[in-house]
């Protein structure tokens, strides 16, 4: 269901005459860009499905969101929602809780049963994907409905890349991961599991295909003196022993090295697993770090310490010495030679992370630039028919972006297959708040999502943050105040005064006659939403 939008002349009615030469301009009926939409890296249509939920349509919301993207229950609990920061709404009260009510839809529908029909047609085309993480999961999703026979080939002994190994379950609860992953695999997509691919080319006799979303799951190393005693783990590696059971053994006091979202998971992880104390060095300052504020927030609140402005300068048994840092002119962080001693059972790094490019053999067609592997426009790599998106290309690291990168991937995977182009949209400048007619909307403050109380979060891994219920995430999507787009308010019906608007009944907009209508514009004045605008008529 798409929003209503009409350009409608009327019948017989003709721009040259009617109503007089005297009227040089008329309105038409837009679909603009709404800001949620043009944030969301996934590439939601986040206004159409707010829409349609906004009447208890759920299903039918759920369908339309998952055109875009296979994770709804996933991506709302995990993604950072750069569509509630563009949201015009927060301009006036408070942001629309896109992200709730995605999460809201996704749960709804494993609660539910819904399923994924697969394709009523087979292309005859096979395409390889290359890891089982976000980027790779929903390529082959896309893929799959396109009617291509999917393959996807994955080292580990479990599907979901770093939304499994790499976020701990208080964020993302494993039955919600499983439920969605197992929805795609239904639709006929194969997941190897325990298949390691020594050499890409090698699989390209087999498939016409292939998409590269290895992730990046190397931790960077950094050279820290250590005596002998000192105990040096890697984040990723403790979050993946977690997952798989095997938890390693931290000690009481436990320091992270880091300030991104991965450096926050592990302090709290620690935490979890019995740490009496979980410390954070980070060299920067909390506006610097790159970790969500949310997740700092949070962190904090369960007694994670955090000292900003410092580095590790030594370790050694049961003792680590860290220097104070003070901005330069410039606000970059420089040594000052102030040093403290603080005690630790181990340090883990939580430096970033790096691509393991072993798989591509000896290719020498395939670039590998900074640690990157570069894409074109259509995702394409140096080769002809492979393929690549993720945290393997250079972009922001993100489980959203990723998704967006697979559904890229998979559409213009599939336009070269067939042989086809795949049409460009030309960049639209999405709505503002001063665009619109705010005193239609009243205050509204956005539902707050229950969380778990801090002093009982860090007993064991339950979910942190709570979903809404049914009236509060109907609440929260009639919430959207359409930015650019009709959701038929009635107004424009109302103050016409020559009555050129009529009513095409509900879902089908309005249609303007231009034998009435005499261009005063008084319908684009009082449209709340923008969504109507005047042209020259000739």
């Amino acid at each position: 269901m798409e929003r209503p939008f009409a350009i409608t002349l009327g019948v017989g009615s003709s721009l040259a005459n009617h109503t007089g030469s005297w009227r040089v301009e008329h309105p038409e009926y837009l679909h603009r860009m709404p800001p949620c939409n043009k944030a969301c890296p996934a590439g939601e249509n986040i206004q159409n499905w707010l829409y349609i939920a906004e009447d208890g349509s759920y299903e039918a919301a759920w369908n339309e969101l998952i055109k875009e993207n296979p994770f709804p229950a996933v991506m709302g609990r995990v993604c950072y929602h750069p569509c509630q920061t563009a949201c015009n709404r927060g301009e006036l009260d408070e942001a629309v809780g896109i992200n709730s009510v995605e999460r809201f839809l996704g749960d709804y529908a494993i609660e539910h049963g819904w399923e994924i029909a697969p394709p009523t047609k087979e292309s005859g085309f096979k395409v390889l994907v290359i890891g089982a993480g976000p980027a790779g999961l929903s390529a082959a999703y896309h893929l799959r409905r396109a009617g291509h026979a999917v393959v996807i080939k994955d080292a580990t002994h479990a599907p979901g890349g770093m939304m499994r190994y790499g976020i701990p379950k208080y964020r993302l609860p494993r039955e919600i991961l499983d439920a969605e992953i197992a929805r795609i695999a239904k639709m006929g997509v194969q997941i190897q599991l325990n298949t390691r691919v020594d050499d890409v080319h090698d699989e390209l006799e087999a498939f016409d295909a292939v998409f590269l979303a290895i992730g990046a799951q190397l931790s960077k190393r950094a050279y820290i003196p250590a005596g002998e005693s000192a105990r040096i783990l890697d984040a990723i590696s403790v979050l993946h022993d977690v997952e798989n059971g095997t938890p390693p053994l931290l000690g009481r006091k436990v320091v992270v090295y880091g300030g991104g979202n991965t450096a926050m998971d592990v302090a709290r992880t620690a935490k979890r697993l019995g740490a009496e104390e979980a410390i954070v060095v980070y060299r920067r300052t909390r506006d610097k770090a790159p970790a969500n504020d949310l997740e700092v927030t949070e962190a904090l609140e369960e007694g994670i310490l955090i000292k900003w402005l410092s580095t590790v300068n030594h370790v050694d048994g049961g003792k680590l010495t860290v220097e104070k840092m003070q901005l330069d002119e410039s606000g970059f962080p420089q040594p000052t030679g102030e040093f403290e001693d603080l005690e630790a059972d181990s340090l883990i790094l939580a430096l970033g992370q790096e691509v393991d490019f072993s798989l591509l053999g000896n290719s020498a067609d395939l670039d590998v630039v900074n640690g990157t592997m570069p894409v074109d426009s259509t995702m394409m790599t140096t080769h002809p028919g492979i393929f690549a998106g993720g945290d393997m290309i250079p972009a922001e690291r993100t489980v959203t972006t990723s998704i967006g990168h697979g559904k890229k991937a998979a559409r213009n995977i599939d336009a070269w297959l067939q042989g086809k182009s795949i049409e460009v949209n030309l960049e639209k400048t999405p709505v503002t708040i001063n665009d619109l007619n705010t005193w239609y909307y009243t205050d509204a403050p956005h539902a707050v999502r229950e969380r778990l109380e801090a002093s009982r979060r860090v007993s064991d891994f339950s979910e942190v943050v709570k979903g809404l219920d049914e009236s509060t995430a109907l609440y929260e999507a009639r919430r959207c105040m359409s930015c650019g787009n009709c959701f038929e308010c009635d107004n424009c019906f109302g103050v016409c005064p020559d009555n050129a608007i009529k009513k095409l009944g509900p879902g089908l907009g309005y249609e303007i006659d231009l034998d009435y209508c005499k261009g005063c514009g008084i319908c684009v004045s009082e449209c709340p939403a923008s969504a109507i605008q005047m042209f020259p008529d000739n």
